[in-house]
């Protein structure tokens, strides 16, 4: 039996190696009980639990057979599992819970408030981008003018384009021309200029029959910051809106990071409502959080019980349980922010209020921001 010093030295593993060699038969190595580690294979360290006190490097020996390895790695999953769903379940039913139970100390038993925010922000954001990607303008209600640009326009892939005349074909409209050459009306009829002001969606049909542009570009402007602007918006959605829905795709794609940035925002209002409670930063943060990926996860809730309600009982009956669930979606948001703030009804009250009309403003000025920033980058 080696000694103490020359575990400590060479390392568990390799003892184990020396001492009990392995008999192959028939290409097979035959189970045996390993010893448990007694020291740390890292940093040698005396092991007193699964995990080392001075590196934190778990005590497991991986030189077992591959069935005692998956065992340990389905282990892990199905415990990390078993917390997700606890975790969800809380988010549900009682999210201030969450943000109490881990100002407590209590952690180890739930999914860290991190890293269940990215994982439901992926999942929201994920369904978001798909709708945000599946909106199309129906080219019947296109201008001959708007046909014959996104025939011509090269930034607007093949598919799409096949996509136009794909529906061109089924109403029985004519084919947008791979090249355009401006007939005499056209050449006396003015074309239209652009103006300073965001452009406007028009989906009404105009008396003729036809069909307005979806952006239409007015008055130019005299000056260079407003003219930059307006060419960028020309160059993202098309001189009539015929990009618009690739730009809603890609100011979709950029909502993801706008709300990460909005959340040490949402916990820094908490910290002027609440500033005589003197409550650290980090536990605003904490519950911003939990609160919001409460929200995305409700939101979601609420949007897929809609969309069955209009297809199984659609009436008055469906729009009475859809807004019930939607008032028990902010009466748990005014709930837990008195559960975790614990102030009196009076004050929960008005700061729900307040703070909710401050972070609308913050929002806002995030949405904008994001809009310009999806508009001047190329």
């Amino acid at each position: 039996m080696a000694d103490e010093p020359a575990k400590i030295i060479l390392g568990d593993t390799a003892i184990t190696g020396i001492e009990q060699p392995g008999r192959r038969r028939f290409f097979r190595r035959k189970d045996r009980q390993r010893p448990p580690l007694i020291h740390c294979e890292n940093c040698s360290a005396l092991l007193t639990g699964r995990w080392c006190s001075q590196c934190g490097q778990a005590a497991i020996d991986y030189r077992r057979s591959f069935r005692h390895v998956i065992v340990d790695a389905l282990d892990s999953f199905l415990n990390f599992e078993s917390k997700f769903f606890a975790t969800i379940g809380w988010l549900i039913a009682r999210p201030w819970h969450l943000t109490n139970q881990f100002l407590a100390g209590r952690r180890v038993r739930y999914v860290h408030p991190l890293r269940l925010y990215l994982l439901v922000s992926i999942l929201f954001f994920f369904v978001i981008n798909y709708w945000a990607k599946s909106i199309h303008a129906d080219p019947s209600k296109l201008s001959a003018e708007d046909r014959a640009e996104i025939a011509a326009d090269p930034d607007i892939p093949p598919a799409v384009k096949a996509q136009v005349r794909r529906a061109l074909d089924a109403k029985g409209l004519p084919q947008p021309e791979t090249q355009t050459s401006p007939s005499p009306e056209s050449a006396v009829t003015p074309q239209p200029s652009v103006i300073a002001s965001p452009p406007s969606s028009v989906t009404s049909p105009s008396p003729a029959g036809d069909f307005r542009p979806l952006v239409q570009f007015d008055k130019p402007s005299s000056d260079p910051f407003e003219k930059w602007l307006e060419q960028r918006a020309k160059e993202k959605m098309g001189e009539h809106g015929s990009k618009m829905a690739l730009f809603i795709a890609t100011l979709f794609s950029n909502l993801p990071y706008m709300m990460l940035c909005c959340i040490p925002l949402f916990a820094f209002v908490l910290k002027m409502l609440y500033v005589r409670k003197r409550v650290f930063y980090i536990d605003h943060l904490v519950y911003a959080l939990h609160i919001h990926s409460f929200a995305y996860l409700a939101i979601m809730l609420i949007v897929l019980i809609t969309i069955g309600l209009n297809r199984s009982i659609p009436g008055a009956f469906a729009g009475w349980i859809i807004a019930a669930l939607w008032i028990t979606f902010a009466t748990q948001i005014f709930l837990s922010i008195r559960r975790v703030y614990r102030q009196g009804w009076f004050f929960t009250v008005f700061k729900f209020f307040l703070g909710g009309f401050a972070y609308l403003i913050v929002l806002s000025v995030a949405l904008a921001t994001t809009f310009f920033i999806t508009i001047a980058l190329p």
